[in-house]
């Protein structure tokens, strides 16, 4: 697996905020084709999103499920499990495909979504 991968899913495991920050460039732009107005540029942007998710969701877990790398261009299938603080379960699963300068996400596409919970 990609040192970046590694990198992102044991930063959101361990909810290592700066570790998770380092592994996108300065410039990075995360692109959402599915919720548009959610896009955002720039890893100060990344560090807001991450705070509040790690805020609503203690107990955030991630894993990458399986991954294919051609390039500087990863596809990487993911699930974000953890409760939040009001108790609820949380389950993300999805695709991100992220575009790589060295061993920092430089651009991405997020198609991650909270699975629907039965009921």
């Amino acid at each position: 697996m990609s040192k970046f991968l590694v990198n992102l899913e044991s930063a959101i495991s361990t909810h290592d905020l700066d570790a998770l920050v380092s592994c996108f460039t300065e410039d990075y732009r995360c692109d959402i084709p599915v919720h548009p107005e959610r896009s955002f540029v720039g890893q100060e942007a990344v560090r807001r999103n991450w705070t509040g998710l790690f805020a609503h969701v203690p107990e955030m877990t991630a894993r990458v499920l399986r991954f294919s790398q051609q390039g500087d261009v990863i596809w990487s299938e993911w699930e974000i499990t953890g409760t939040t603080v009001e108790g609820v379960p949380h389950l993300t699963r999805g695709v991100v495909i992220a575009r790589v300068d060295g061993d920092r996400a430089a651009q991405a596409n997020f198609y991650l979504d909270p699975v629907d919970q039965p009921g």
